[in-house]
């Protein structure tokens, strides 16, 4: 029950729902009793009965340690729902290990933050049996704003997740060292945000992912000598100020690389290289 099941739960009692909770930290559980849930200090009590059992966790270790800690109050036909971010290989698993167990689990993880749990708004992942899937999708839409099914394999989801979280980690990453450098060129950070107000390169992302996915970058938009000379700008103005940038030395070091096998004069983008060749 931390702060994105606590959400869930209470967008699902506002629904109608009968939420039993519980938590490692039975506190947080109890706390819901307020709205209507009902808290249990064992998980084996917390889910006996449930026809469906929605968990919220860290990680594969503490996914598997619950749900062996409460696999004595499953219910026959009972359906596991797992919104935790986890590896893809420990998705495949669980999904067999309980099938094997006599139970139904489905991972789904979200693109939601304790807001959108609340309001039942962002984004749900879904992977698996389409006809598990389709018993399931009027509940699952209701708790998202967009529920995005990805086809049957049972760890789609979690690889999905874990690629877009990748990208959020590098857009921060990105933005971190764009306002490093503003703050060592003395302009106002505000001045970035009205750049970006006005300049959205977000829409120039399905164009270049095209150009990556098509593995061709002999007709240069932008070449790798001039992106290079740009990188070491940056660099040399962080320098100048005492201070370091996070993303660009290391994409520099590999523009090197590239520059050095006589690649200088095509698309910048060449460094990506094969990263879509399956």
């Amino acid at each position: 029950m931390g702060l994105l099941g606590s959400n869930f739960v209470q967008a699902l009692i506002k629904k109608g729902e009968k939420v039993q909770v519980w938590n490692r930290t039975f506190a947080r559980a109890k706390a819901l009793e307020t709205i209507g849930a009902k808290a249990f200090e064992e998980v084996q009590d917390a889910v006996r009965g449930a026809d469906r059992i929605h968990i919220t966790l860290k990680d594969d270790a503490s996914v598997n340690e619950v749900l062996e800690k409460a696999k004595s109050g499953f219910k026959p036909g009972v359906i596991i729902i797992d919104h935790t971010t986890t590896s893809s290989e420990g998705a495949a698993w669980r999904t067999e290990h309980w099938k094997t167990a006599g139970f139904t689990y489905l991972h789904a993880p979200v693109f939601m933050g304790p807001p959108n749990a609340l309001e039942s708004t962002g984004f749900m992942l879904v992977s698996g049996e389409e006809k598990l899937i389709s018993k399931l999708r009027p509940e699952l839409s209701r708790m998202t704003g967009k529920l995005i099914e990805l086809g049957p394999a049972p760890n789609t989801a979690a690889g999905i997740k874990l690629i877009g979280n990748l990208f959020l980690i590098s857009l921060t990453a990105g933005l971190s060292d764009a306002l490093s450098l503003a703050k060592d060129l003395k302009i106002p950070a505000s001045m970035v945000a009205g750049l970006f107000d006005s300049w959205n390169p977000g829409t120039m992302i399905p164009g270049r992912l095209k150009k990556i996915m098509a593995n061709d970058f002999s007709q240069p938009s932008w070449e790798l000598d001039m992106a290079r000379k740009d990188a070491r700008l940056m660099m040399e103005e962080a320098e100048k100020a005492g201070s370091s940038l996070t993303v660009i030395p290391p994409i520099a070091g590999l523009m090197d690389e590239y520059i050095s096998k006589g690649h200088g004069k095509e698309d910048w983008m060449i460094i990506s290289r094969g990263a879509a060749a399956n």
